[in-house]
């Protein structure tokens, strides 16, 4: 169906031009050459023309095309360019070349069977030219031979210079628009199998974060029993760091995984609820530790809906990012968007490097130093937002810095 819009917008342009030449062609032949023509019948024939390219324009604008349509169209220029050309010099007419700009463009924007027809009736309306004028009235005034001949001799190789630039510039627009097309439909098709990839990963990371926070809440306890024991023992101080170390570590583990089950919304068995932007905001700002340094969005009463705290995890994520940064402060920005709603975090900082850029979002990336982070992040929070039905991008302000624009639906969108 697009594939035939397409099409039908570059027709449109076409037979503006078409009938253009053929109007052009009648000023030429009566003023130009002196050839008494039907003048009447042949400006009803460009009213024609002309009139039915608006009705086609409007048709195509209200999404009706189709190849049928197209083919409709296409015939319709058969009939009265054969009416024309049969008023105006018959086979001599030296733009029968238009015949072919139909048959080409036939092969590129038709099927195989309407291709036929479209052929069999152009070859039809040319080859009816050498009878009609045997058979036209004595009383219609048609051009003598000498005439034709002059129109014929003269007209040729513009005839032929027109037809072949229609045919040219028709051809390579509508191929390049349908590589475009082709192009986007491959990317999204891209993007589909790396969201897929990324789902399994995410349910891989949830699985694990389940099946490991047993054995390591059960560390986290032997180790605080252990660090009360050594404390009553009076241990060496030694032996008593130790112990805090690895109760420390298990709770980074602990929240390492947090995140990673976050992407799902696999936080205590977390369904979707409805959620302000400033209740959003507040919950996600708790879990950050410089969130002084963050400015608040004016706007708070929008309402999304998903897994209320893996959508604050994500935003977290989002914030500290911006915050190891920025220069002085972060700001938040929140914007209704039609019918969806969209978040920015916007830092002061450097800018992303083209090298972190091409690779920003992919799992276990990161830039930061070893054992401060595991590359998550990002590519959790654009993996939520795109279950949400949402997208996550970023880009480079004027001003310098980073922008991070999370867009998400609003709750009365979501089914």
């Amino acid at each position: 169906m697009e594939a035939a819009a397409l099409n039908l917008s570059w027709l449109v342009r076409v037979r503006w031009f078409v009938w253009a030449a053929q109007a052009l062609l009648l000023v030429w032949a009566t003023a130009g050459l002196r050839i008494e023509l039907q003048v009447g019948a042949l400006v009803a024939l460009l009213v024609l023309g002309l009139g039915s390219n608006a009705a086609v324009f409007f048709w195509q604008r209200r999404g009706r095309a189709s190849e049928d349509v197209i083919l409709a169209v296409m015939l319709l220029d058969v009939l009265l360019h054969t009416a024309f050309f049969f008023l105006s010099g018959g086979p001599f007419n030296p733009f029968t070349t238009l015949y072919l700009v139909n048959v080409a463009l036939g092969t590129v924007v038709l099927s195989r069977g309407r291709q036929w027809a479209q052929l069999v009736v152009s070859s039809a309306g040319f080859a009816s030219l050498f009878v009609l004028e045997k058979l036209a009235p004595e009383s219609w005034q048609l051009p003598n031979h000498a005439q034709l001949m002059r129109l014929h001799l003269a007209g040729m190789l513009v005839a032929f210079a027109v037809a072949s630039a229609f045919i040219v510039t028709f051809m390579e627009r509508v191929v390049s628009s349908l590589r475009r097309r082709e192009a986007e439909l491959a990317s999204a098709r891209a993007l589909a199998a790396k969201n897929e990839k990324l789902a399994a990963l995410t349910t891989l990371a949830a699985g694990a974060a389940h099946e490991l926070a047993t054995p390591l809440g059960t560390i986290a306890l032997a180790s605080k029993e252990l660090v009360r024991a050594l404390e009553a023992k009076d241990a060496p101080q030694a032996w008593r760091e130790d112990a805090v170390l690895v109760r420390e570590q298990v709770q980074r583990c602990r929240e390492i995984l947090q995140q990673m089950s976050a992407s799902s919304g696999e936080l205590a068995a977390e369904g979707f609820v409805r959620v302000t932007v400033g209740e959003w905001v507040s919950l996600a700002l708790a879990a950050v530790k410089d969130s002084a340094r963050v400015k608040r969005p004016t706007l708070e009463t929008p309402v999304v809906q998903g897994p209320k705290l893996a959508m604050a995890q994500a935003l977290s994520s989002l914030v500290r990012n911006a915050l190891q940064a920025a220069k002085t402060s972060v700001e938040l920005r929140a914007r209704v968007d039609g019918p969806r709603l969209v978040l920015e975090v916007v830092d002061d900082g450097p800018g992303l490097a083209p090298e972190v850029r091409a690779h920003l979002g992919e799992p276990f990336f990161t830039t930061r130093a070893p054992g401060q982070g595991m590359g998550l992040g990002v590519f959790l929070a654009r993996t939520l937002a795109t279950q949400l039905g949402g997208t996550l991008d970023y880009e480079a302000p004027r001003g310098g810095g980073t922008l991070a624009r999370l867009t998400l639906p609003l709750a009365g969108e979501l089914t």
